[in-house]
């Protein structure tokens, strides 16, 4: 068994080996999965096999130790050598492979279960979120506020509560859904978004939207246009930049493209069933539906509410909008 496990574990280490340096496309949901399974498996051998057989042999050792002593005893010798409680302890012991599998097993399938249907971590890796969230931010997402769904499958068995406009939202990047990406829901099924000249319209009617005092983006050293909106009754920070164009340029040909219509002033969109529309807050920064399309229900990952850690920025820690 030692060189079977020798053998499972130097699959593990090569595939995050490869995924580290670019070989692969990680998945670390299906490779979370797989590392639960192993280690559930060799828990249940541990329990139901190997620890027995172990305390088997320990009790045979003492079993020979007594009757060692008896017959000892019965030619006049008392005093005897006896290591049979430290032979015994390393009878008992877990050896290297099972350590590193069915030791690890109550670890690795609390982190899958939390993980899994309750909070999952997540790391900002660009500014298209920019005021509401920075560059490595860490937040955490709520993976039932949204819905049950299965591990690694994403299929949803038991319903929750549906996205609303204002939600920051984890899902699946449509056009690649290897991928997780972050933005902010600004259209739910039947809306008509449209963002026209930097403004943005729900159903016909202009969100409001109040300027506040400029942005410093300490990334790139520069002041942005910000301002407050309201959206479904929530409230946030937002960013302009008035050197680019209203227009949108390079949009792919996604699903429901026939709903959108593109002009020199930006994007009108009807948001189809099952689908949702996402922006992120840097507006003019941030690559979102305007470009690839709607993101289906079936994408959805969970709702982000919380920042647990920015180690350049402690003040960075709380939730938000």
């Amino acid at each position: 068994m030692s060189s079977i496990t020798a053998v499972v574990l130097a699959a593990f280490v090569s595939y995050g080996a490869a995924w580290y340096f670019g070989i692969v496309e990680g998945n670390f949901s299906l490779l979370l999965f797989l590392a639960t399974v192993v280690t559930g498996v060799y828990w249940l051998a541990e329990q139901f096999y190997f620890l027995p057989q172990r305390r088997k042999a320990v009790l045979a050792l003492e079993a020979n130790a007594v009757k060692r002593k008896a017959e000892l005893a019965k030619m006049g010798i008392n005093q005897v050598d006896d290591n049979t409680r430290e032979v015994g302890s390393r009878l008992i012991m877990q050896p290297w492979w099972l350590d590193w599998t069915a030791g690890l097993f109550p670890v690795i399938i609390i982190v899958f279960l939390l993980r899994s249907f309750l909070f999952e971590p997540f790391k900002i890796p660009s500014g298209s979120m920019i005021p509401t969230l920075l560059v490595n931010d860490l937040i955490l997402v709520n993976k039932f506020h949204y819905g049950l769904r299965l591990p690694v499958l994403n299929i949803k068995v038991l319903d929750n509560h549906n996205p609303e406009r204002g939600d920051v939202m984890v899902f699946r990047y449509p056009p690649k859904p290897s991928l997780d990406y972050i933005k902010r829901v600004v259209g739910v099924p039947g809306d008509e978004v449209a963002y026209l000249n930097k403004k943005l319209t729900i159903n016909g009617k202009p969100l409001p939207k109040t300027p506040l005092a400029d942005f410093f983006d300490e990334d790139v050293l520069r002041y942005a246009k910000q301002f407050q909106e309201t959206n479904g009754g929530r409230t946030y920070r937002l960013l302009n930049d008035d050197d680019r164009p209203a227009f949108i340029a390079g949009a792919d040909n996604f699903p429901f493209r026939e709903n959108c219509r593109y002009s020199s002033e930006g994007v009108v969109c009807k948001v189809p069933e099952g689908q949702y529309f996402m922006m992120g807050d840097n507006r003019d920064n941030s690559l979102d539906s305007r470009y690839w399309g709607f993101v289906p229900e079936k994408n959805i990952v969970g709702k982000a509410f919380f920042v647990w850690m920015n180690f350049g920025n402690l003040k960075r820690i709380g939730s938000f909008n």
